[in-house]
């Protein structure tokens, strides 16, 4: 009922800014409960940051004053803008609608040192 397509990744030099989009179909799109995971080579799919009720946003540790979390209901479409990337930010980037728990197929995210 729900598809998520993830865009926007790509290879960045560390210290540079992409930002990555979630287009959402299917059924009724909410940036109040959307999210974004990322998983690194040879590690476990961790959680980076999340829209809930209210537009409230939350973030990791490893990527708060970095990470920016938004979304467009117009487009139906989640953001995350990353600002100063560091090598260990590399790894496969996810959405995830929270109130169905669907995932997108994920972009790939390479931050050279």
């Amino acid at each position: 009922q729900v598809q998520l397509v993830e865009s926007g990744g790509g290879l960045v030099q560390a210290g540079g800014s992409l930002r990555l989009s979630c287009a959402a179909s299917g059924s009724i799109f909410s940036i109040n409960a959307m999210g974004w995971f990322r998983q690194a080579p040879g590690k476990q799919r961790e959680w980076v940051a999340q829209i809930i009720s209210g537009g409230r946003t939350n973030y990791a540790d490893s990527v708060k004053g970095r990470f920016t979390i938004s979304g467009d209901n117009a487009k139906n479409t989640v953001y995350l803008q990353m600002n100063s990337l560091k090598p260990e930010d590399t790894g496969v980037y996810y959405c995830r609608n929270l109130a169905s728990g669907y995932w997108g197929q994920g972009t790939q995210v390479t931050v050279s040192s």
